[in-house]
């Protein structure tokens, strides 16, 4: 493996990009620079370092186990560096003092509020203005820095950047779990689910249930009461894993089966924000955050269930 003695830093970016977009023309476009220089950086990384990152299907790239860990160290690292520039900007007086967000209230309740002191703790000098709404909000007009969205774009005048991808699992309150851990599908049917009733169907269908798919007792048009009415034993929800990682993981919530059930992209979320502020050091040094932050809890959640085998 190569020491970082002379190491080619800009390597790193073309990784984090490729890593982020899974797709080496994004990855470019995000950079500024053509296909093939990201192609070569990448390659001449995995030279460097003795071992591929990356499993390669035509244009399309997936990290391998290799690549997630190096994903969460440059995560970490481009967060640090961020933050360094940052404070350089702030001892120097030029750096913006205010940052405004929008989000959906589902995020921003589940699982961007719980991480904001770290934030505040990296970034004292910043005030964080977070307005939550269920509308898509003009960040131009109404003056925000950055939003959250779920949804591929594209959204004409922004950047954007893949901010994550989650399954949706089946959880519930301890006390409820007890009875319901490895149970058979025909008696998980019968409990009073949670959620929205295509996506219950079709995981009692990929799960191998046939009978007539049953229906929730109860929906929700954010996955922030779907999450509340869980923890509080209204029945079994079926939610994001990340909206219900810090439960699950604090044990507030129960995972009751290891069966999961994806979204197709168009419903990943991202994190946009105008064209102009690409390089605004406040924005780069939120949006690296942000990135450090959903690593380090898929990290969490992968040795958790490691552990649990």
């Amino acid at each position: 493996m190569s020491s970082l003695d002379r190491f080619p830093l800009h390597y790193l970016a073309a990784f984090r990009a490729a890593a982020q977009t899974e797709n080496l023309r994004a990855a470019a476009e995000s950079l500024h620079l053509t296909h093939s220089a990201v192609s070569q950086q990448i390659r001449a990384l995995e030279a460097r370092v003795g071992f591929e990152l990356f499993t390669r299907q035509g244009r399309r790239l997936a990290l391998n186990p290799a690549g997630q860990a190096m994903q969460r160290a440059v995560a970490r690292v481009f967060a640090e560096l961020q933050a360094g520039l940052l404070a350089a900007a702030q001892a120097h007086g030029s750096a913006a003092q205010t940052l405004r967000v929008t989000a959906l209230p589902s995020f921003a309740q589940r699982w961007l509020l719980p991480r904001l002191p770290r934030w505040q703790a990296l970034q004292p000098c910043i005030t964080l203005e977070l307005h939550s709404s269920q509308q898509l909000v003009d960040l131009e007009r109404e003056g925000f820095h950055l939003g959250l969205r779920i949804g591929r774009g594209p959204w004409p005048g922004l950047a954007s950047e893949p901010l994550f991808h989650s399954p949706h699992i089946v959880v519930t309150a301890p006390a409820l779990a007890q009875r319901l851990v490895g149970v058979p599908l025909e008696l998980l049917a019968q409990q009073p689910l949670l959620g929205d009733a295509d996506l219950w169907r079709d995981w009692f269908t990929q799960a191998g249930y046939k009978a007539a798919a049953p229906k929730p007792v109860a929906s929700f048009n954010d996955a922030a009461l779907l999450g509340q009415a869980a923890e509080q034993g209204m029945g079994v929800a079926l939610t994001r894993e990340l909206f219900a990682a810090d439960a699950v993981l604090d044990g507030r919530l129960v995972r009751v089966s290891a069966q999961a059930i994806d979204e197709d992209a168009s419903r990943d979320y991202q994190v946009v924000y105008p064209e102009a502020l690409r390089d605004d050091p406040a924005v780069r040094a939120f949006c690296d955050w942000l990135h450090a932050e959903i690593a380090a809890l898929q990290q969490r959640l992968t040795e958790t269930a490691a552990a649990d085998r």
